[in-house]
């Protein structure tokens, strides 16, 4: 018999054997609902006794296969920890369970005048737990940061149970080794997160928001320096090409920025502060910049509406690609001013190897998503021949000093390009990392390693 909260029907195993990766499924033997810390502590136990592999779940939104049960074993869904239990105002923490849903904590802090800046596309659906375990960024990292920067501390289980709690409640703490910034991005594969305590900011009061269109897109990202050396730091800064335009009208039926569809690509830029002359002058600057730099159309959002307007098709393109059927989103992330020999790059792979792909992204911190569209591909160029093109992508974002992943993770689809990046010693330290808090090797596996 097994333990209260532990499922086994076929439609529960199914909804639990995927996430939004490609169109890959794994079914698991069972999923596990913990209610409360401690009934996870106790299942746990149970798996890890009879060795049977643990796979941590959030939202599954994910897009690099990190929840995909690939052994099977159970899924542990994390979606009943979903509690704020605290949001401290006088020291700007919040403390929260991992099953949050991110945009619940967005909702919470701001209602008190505070301000929790990580912004995932999925913020509607991805959970805080989720965020944490890919070190989440979205379109406010360029001057925010990621998912890491407000971790302060963690409390989680090991693979048998045994409690684990890292960090403080401070902003400062140089107390041993950092284990909760070790957690952070670990993908599942070493401990099991349950609460999280995490730094606010006080909330901007005032937001601009301008789309600048240019007449190629490789001129949109070459812009993207050029603001920069004006010196202001925006918070936001967005990119889509014209084929995520068409993706994302399409998608949501309507023509939202008149002639868009005509320009290569465009750029979200948004600003806030707390002075809204000065923002006017800096969004003025921004203006005058993109346009020395080619720009050849510029929208300006003022109200809380017209920005929302603004941003509503940029927040659609990760749903409104799916709709094409299989694809691949490569998490490509190079230094900016390497942003317009990487959209060469991707054109040209394209050419090559005979597929179409659409790309937008967080180019303010040089992060861009290239989706690759399966489309009337035959199934062995799709299995055989796009994976090679793949590595070409990140042999050359690896050249450009860049990283395989700026935010998605390695997962299960990305594990066979490490050796790209880390060499023989590099990837070897990191199993035996992993072996410390995870001896059995039960906990997430098939993820992040090659074979």
């Amino acid at each position: 018999m097994l333990p209260r909260g532990v499922e086994t029907s076929p439609e529960l195993r199914e909804r639990y054997s995927h996430d939004w990766t490609e169109d890959l499924r794994f079914l698991p033997d069972a999923v596990a609902f913990p209610e409360d810390p401690a009934h996870l502590q106790a299942l746990l136990a149970y798996a890890y006794e009879r060795d049977i592999p643990i796979i941590p779940a959030g939202g599954r939104t994910g897009l690099s296969g990190g929840m995909l049960p690939v052994q099977g074993g159970w899924v542990f869904s994390m979606e009943k920890l979903d509690r704020i239990l605290a949001i401290d105002t006088r020291n700007l923490v919040a403390i929260a369970q991992a099953g949050v849903i991110t945009q619940r904590l967005h909702e919470a802090v701001e209602a008190v005048g505070l301000f929790y800046p990580p912004d995932p596309s999925s913020r509607g659906s991805c959970t805080l737990g989720g965020n944490i375990a890919h070190n989440a960024g979205g379109v406010r990292a360029v001057k925010y940061g990621t998912t890491r920067e407000y971790v302060l501390g963690l409390e989680a289980f090991l693979p048998d149970g045994r409690p684990l709690r890292t960090g403080s409640r401070t902003l400062k703490n140089s107390t041993g080794y950092n284990l909760t910034q070790f957690l952070v991005g670990s993908e599942g594969t070493l401990a099991v997160i349950h609460t999280a305590v995490f730094k606010l900011l006080p909330k901007p009061r005032h937001v601009r928001t301008l789309l600048l269109g240019f007449p190629e897109a490789e001129s949109a990202v070459e812009a993207v320096v050029r603001i920069f050396h004006l010196g202001f730091l925006p918070a936001a800064i967005e990119f889509m090409e014209r084929e995520a335009v068409l993706f994302g009208q399409a998608y949501l039926g309507q023509t939202l920025y008149p002639e868009a569809d005509t320009l290569g690509g465009l750029l979200l830029v948004e600003i806030d502060g707390n002075h809204p002359d000065a923002l006017e002058a800096e969004a003025l600057q921004i203006e005058e910049a993109a346009f020395a730099a080619g720009a050849q159309k510029s929208w300006y959002a003022q109200t809380h509406e017209e920005r929302e307007l603004l941003w509503r098709l940029r927040r659609s393109l990760g749903v409104a690609v799916k709709t094409s059927g299989p694809y691949k989103e490569e998490d490509t992330v190079v230094p900016r001013t390497a942003l317009p020999a990487l959209l060469r790059k991707v054109k040209e792979l394209g050419r090559r190897y005979g597929f179409r792909s659409v790309c937008y992204g967080h180019v303010g911190d040089g992060n861009l998503h290239v989706n690759i569209l399966r489309e009337n591909l035959p199934l062995q160029v799709w299995q055989e021949e796009v994976p090679r093109a793949v590595e070409e992508l990140f042999q050359f974002v690896v050249a450009q000093g860049g990283a395989l992943s700026g935010e998605h993770g390695i997962g299960w689809v990305q594990r066979r390009y490490m050796p790209l990046q880390f060499s023989a010693d590099e990837i070897a330290l990191m199993k035996a990392l992993k072996r410390v808090f995870d001896p059995k090797g039960l906990l997430n596996p098939g993820k992040l390693f090659p074979d």
